[in-house]
């Protein structure tokens, strides 16, 4: 079924209801996050109130957007008809492994395991699977290059504490 058909209208403003529930729900959780000011005057429950807000605004403009006559110019999904449930597979194990790991391995190395699962998961769904080490190996590459300055961005600058492997606090 696509967005097109005579069903449309309703599931567009499910869509938009839904981002509506999400909005109220996150506001509801942020009434009980401290407001009390912290770094730049703003307290922990400032950004909870933005993302909530821009998202109740982004809800109601959806369903306004389907009750005057549905998403305009809505292109055709590229997607298969079916799901990848093998992809939906790697893509899981990786983050239930990388909230499994992060504290014995270290933020680095369980956000590079989750980069290359998901990158299998996401092959796996355009149907070139690469198990191959060379694959693998380049994939972990990335997944390193792009784990680590996070990682060092937030321990080293913003002072945050994340789960590393050593003391020192560079991995």
């Amino acid at each position: 079924m696509t967005l097109h058909s005579s069903n449309s209208k309703g599931l567009q403003v499910g869509v938009g209801a839904g981002v509506v529930l999400v909005a109220l729900a996150l506001g509801v959780g942020a009434i009980d996050i401290s407001s009390d000011a912290g770094y730049a005057g703003v307290g922990p429950n400032f950004l909870p109130w933005v993302v909530a807000g821009a998202l109740l605004l982004c809800g109601v403009l959806l369903i306004r957007e389907a009750l005057t006559g549905g998403y305009r110019e809505l292109e055709e999904g590229s997607g298969d008809e079916r799901a990848n449930w093998a992809g939906f597979v790697w893509l899981s194990v990786g983050l239930l492994l990388n909230a499994a790991l992060i504290t014995v391995l270290g933020f680095i190395l369980s956000c590079t395991l989750c980069f290359v699962l998901a990158v299998r998961g996401f092959k796996n769904s355009e149907g070139s699977l690469d198990l191959s080490l060379g694959a693998l190996v380049k994939d972990a590459a990335i997944g390193f290059a792009i784990a680590a300055p996070v990682f060092w961005l937030f321990t080293k600058l913003l002072d945050i504490n994340l789960p590393g492997i050593t003391s020192t606090g560079w991995l």
